[in-house]
């Protein structure tokens, strides 16, 4: 099994070999932070049981937190947290809140899941004010990794078993991934459509994701600079509510 110690410790190692490399979720992370004011609303858009919304420097008042699995709701880690993080049960196809309600919406691996995009993004183009951001992270349709990912995707059962096996995630902690809003060009059209712009999207290289072995990372080591540089693992995407 592939921990997520054993992926940090790969990615050090990748960082040192490629000076001024970061990690896609470290981009992810200070793009949102570089776009936090004191007075912003947020909106964490699939927070799970948290994640950053936890490191964020931010009065949990001004933060809202949606997702569809209500157990993850309740085992939320700032559930007991003062002020309280107001979590709402429900899915981004219809979200319960009112237009313009927040000035930055961010999320971290859900638009690969995402069945219509084009209705996700009206609706987070709905609740971001006139020039709020929305901020996401998300593989990218481009990689020959997730390429194999879509096809083992059809057949039945066995990507949840590889999942579980490689990285020790139980299958009902798993959604179907679609990849319908995964590239470039399918990103800016989708935002566009939503009444927002995007203006910045980077392509990010990361060998860590099947080095189960030291030879397996060197071989993903090598694919990743090979690539073209649109082609990387992770997408991380900044777009403006127009």
């Amino acid at each position: 099994m592939l921990s997520l110690d054993r992926q940090n410790e790969l990615r050090e190692a990748y960082r040192r070999a490629n000076p001024g490399w970061r990690p896609a979720t470290e981009v992810f992370a200070n793009w949102v932070r570089s776009n936090l004011r004191p007075e912003s609303r947020i909106l964490d858009l699939g927070c799970g049981r948290g994640g950053l919304v936890e490191q964020l420097d931010h009065s949990l008042d001004q933060v809202a937190g949606l997702d569809p699995d209500f157990l993850s709701l309740r085992e939320h880690r700032l559930a007991g947290a003062q002020p309280p993080m107001t979590r709402v049960n429900g899915a981004s196809l219809r979200l319960p809140f009112a237009a313009g309600s927040f000035d930055l919406v961010f999320a971290s691996w859900v638009l690969e899941h995402l069945a219509e995009p084009a209705i996700d993004l009206c609706q987070i183009g709905r609740v971001l004010r006139p020039g709020g951001v929305f901020i996401f992270i998300t593989p990218n349709k481009g990689h020959p990794l997730i390429g194999f990912n879509r096809l083992v995707g059809r057949i039945g059962g066995l990507q949840d078993r590889l999942v579980e096996r490689l990285y020790g995630r139980a299958s009902a902690d798993t959604y179907p991934a679609y990849y319908r809003a995964n590239d470039p060009a399918a990103i800016g059209r989708l935002a566009n459509d939503g009444g927002m712009e995007l203006v910045e999207l980077k392509a990010i290289p990361d060998p860590t994701y099947l080095a189960l072995q030291p030879a397996l990372f060197r071989l993903a080591s090598l694919l990743e600079q090979r690539l073209p540089a649109g082609k990387a693992i992770h997408l991380v995407g900044l777009a403006r509510r127009i």
